[in-house]
């Protein structure tokens, strides 16, 4: 099988014990923070986090596992296994716990054997967003992550044979700002040609926003809040220096909806990239934005 460096860096499911090796002691004032986390959580919560403070303003009642992806803090550590949260490092290893991407059709040439790679690992993270990184049929700013192909990714991985309670579904805590070279309605702004894998068109014609951006400027546009019934997500309108951008993006609204694929598949959990995507001010309105989205993965 062809590995690709992105499958390499998987998340170790092993307790970290980065203190021990290297004889500097535990680094929590309770060393009984330095064991194993054992607790087994029926349903997993599983956060990106790329570094910095912002971990300490997580909603810790929903939280089992944060994946650190930014430099190592003991910290983090230590509050994360007394809140009995197990915090794993990503590390070039295999039968671990790896990511994947949205559907198992070849997205972005990587072809593997996904069957077998589920059945080496704890669980696969399913990367649910990105779906427009190969554009086929036209170059229109299109959804992060569509509620339809969202789904449709998760039932090819199933009938592959994959255990529906080894996939953790991906959302995005981010969208895309895409300047229009024409724009028509919302929903036809035409994009630059920027090809990707064969595909004429791709979504590195925009940039990647975090929500704390979009949940500022959203109310500012020239459209507000539009919401699309057909691929389940918002977006919005506004002009800067004569050039129209269309922004599409996930809210509580539209996480709250493909977290129900969760109980309608039976999968493990949920999971997003990133925590770091939110505001942790304590204004109350912001305050009540972020309480929405960590309540969305959640939905009862």
């Amino acid at each position: 099988m062809r590995w690709s460096l992105e499958l390499a860096q998987a998340l170790v499911v092993l307790v970290l014990w980065v203190c021990c090796g290297s004889g500097t002691g535990c680094p929590c004032s309770d060393r009984a923070l330095c064991e194993p986390v054992t607790v087994e959580h029926e349903f997993e919560v599983f956060v990106f986090d790329v570094g910095g403070k912002d971990w300490k303003y997580y909603d810790w009642s929903k939280v089992t596992t944060i994946a650190a992806f930014g430099p190592y803090d003991p910290e983090l550590l230590c509050y994360a296994h007394a809140n009995q949260v197990r915090v794993v490092l990503r590390v070039p290893m295999d039968h671990v716990t790896f990511n994947v991407p949205w559907s198992p059709d070849c997205i972005d040439g990587r072809c593997y054997d996904f069957l077998r790679i589920a059945n080496s690992c704890d669980f696969l993270f399913v990367m649910s967003y990105d779906m427009q990184s190969q554009m086929w049929d036209n170059c229109f700013a299109k959804a992060n992550a569509p509620y339809y192909q969202t789904l449709s990714g998760y039932s090819a991985y199933i009938n592959l044979g994959i255990d529906s309670r080894k996939l953790v579904l991906g959302v995005p805590w981010y969208g895309y700002d895409y300047p229009c070279t024409q724009f028509f309605e919302t929903g036809r702004c035409v994009l630059e040609k920027i090809p990707f894998r064969g595909a004429p068109c791709s979504n590195a014609a925009g940039r990647q926003v975090p929500y704390k951006e979009i949940a500022e400027h959203v109310h500012k546009s020239i459209t507000g809040r539009y919401w699309d019934d057909e691929q389940k997500v918002p977006s919005y309108i506004y002009m800067v220096n004569n050039t129209f951008h269309e922004v599409w993006y996930d809210d509580p609204q539209s996480i709250s909806i493909k977290s129900a694929i969760m109980k309608k598949l039976r999968l493990r959990g949920i999971g997003m990239w990133n925590g770091n995507m939110l505001n942790y001010s304590d204004d109350h309105f912001i305050v009540k934005q972020t309480e929405d989205m960590w309540n969305a993965l959640c939905p009862l």
